[in-house]
């Protein structure tokens, strides 16, 4: 697999893909295994299980984990496509699931799903609707399931346009959406990520940069929407911090998966060829999309902006967001972040979801939790 091959998450580059393969020994089960016990949820109305379900004929893996049944449901719909965040969650997660039960699921041709059907019958499916569908599904699944009707859901990167999506369709199915990585247009995000890009190499005299993505034109503007003129400019904006601010590289987050309780050997291998079967599907199909028309939605939004975040447009998400007309709504700015804050900056993100979030699943008047 080439570099930055996934679009949003820009996840698996070929050399972290060999690395998280370990040897035939497997010399991370032992680690695994601490963590697993570090984290086990032990509390009498805890909850921690993981078990396939069908949405919209596909099979796909689900993740659910909290110390209280009675807390809301956090469904996190992950980023990419196919950068699947359950074998990252146990880095970061794990305070969430004092207040939350906390949701993870691969999606569609993603991870620990990927195996689970016929990549050729999934590919023909791949539309930006399905995987809304998706998510539709699983909610109503996760409130029959749990017999929890107060539902937040958070979209990253990728998953924004999913997540935003379904707020948008299903608005009586949640008591709030988060946002984080926001994409409200899928092109001016190109636009603004490609200028920005060119404007750090022009400082930094990187001159082989300014050529590569000038040469890029006329994408996004017109002609083919492909994934090459995506990761043709993305590979030149990471080492400037687009992903990570302050670093030029994500090995950090990459690596987290070798030590996963809920990814062996085999499942990361998954990941990789999801991640790419999803990411070159997708891309082209979605160039498109975009939330700008949509300016009102009937549900309280928080949005979770790195600061430094390139990868998916920071300010554009701020600008939708100022123009947004919600119950309630909170922009959280990430001073030391950029499209991973989770990772980042993972206290202020919990403490986000405290001050912000949590507040909004109290019992209110027309609500589906009353």
């Amino acid at each position: 697999m080439r570099p930055s091959r996934l679009v949003f998450c820009l996840a698996i580059f070929t050399t972290i893909a060999a690395a998280q393969t370990p040897a035939p020994a497997d010399k991370y089960a032992a680690g695994r295994a601490v963590i697993a016990d570090i984290e086990k949820i032990v509390t009498p109305n805890g909850i921690q299980e993981t078990f396939e379900t069908t949405l919209g004929g596909a099979r796909q893996v689900v993740n659910v984990r909290g110390a209280d049944k009675a807390n809301p449901l956090l469904v996190f719909v992950h980023g990419g496509p196919g950068a699947v965040e359950m074998p990252i969650a146990w880095s970061f997660q794990r305070p969430w699931e004092d207040y939350f039960t906390v949701v993870q699921y691969d999606q569609r041709g993603a991870g620990r799903s990927y195996p689970l059907n016929d990549a050729a019958q999934i590919a023909g499916s791949m539309s930006i609707e399905r995987y809304r569908d998706d998510a539709i599904e699983l909610i109503e699944q996760l409130r029959s399931k749990y017999g929890q009707r107060k539902v937040v859901l958070l979209g990253h990167s990728w998953g924004s346009l999913v997540g935003l999506s379904v707020a948008a369709r299903r608005p009586d199915l949640l008591f709030a959406y988060v946002g984080m990585g926001q994409i409200i247009d899928v092109r001016e995000d190109e636009r603004r990520g490609m200028a920005w890009t060119l404007e750090q190499a022009r400082a930094h005299g990187n001159a082989a940069a300014v050529r590569e993505i000038e040469a890029l034109r006329p994408y996004p503007d017109s002609g083919p929407f492909t994934i090459d003129a995506a990761d043709g400019w993305r590979k030149w904006a990471i080492p400037y911090g687009s992903l990570a601010a302050y670093r030029a590289n994500a090995d950090f987050y990459l690596r987290a998966p070798r030590l996963s309780p809920e990814y062996e050997p085999a499942d990361i291998e998954a990941w990789d060829k999801g991640s790419a079967l999803s990411v070159t599907t997708l891309w082209p199909r979605i160039a498109d999309v975009s939330f700008l028309p949509l300016r009102k939605l009937d549900i309280p939004v928080v949005m979770l902006i790195g600061r430094h975040d390139h990868t998916t447009d920071a300010a554009l998400a701020a600008e939708w967001m100022a123009r947004l007309q919600a119950p309630k709504k909170a922009t959280v700015w990430f001073e030391h972040s950029a499209h991973l804050p989770m990772i980042e900056e993972p206290g202020r993100t919990f403490a986000a979801l405290l001050e912000h979030v949590l507040p909004l699943t109290a019992d209110r008047p027309g609500k589906p939790g009353n």
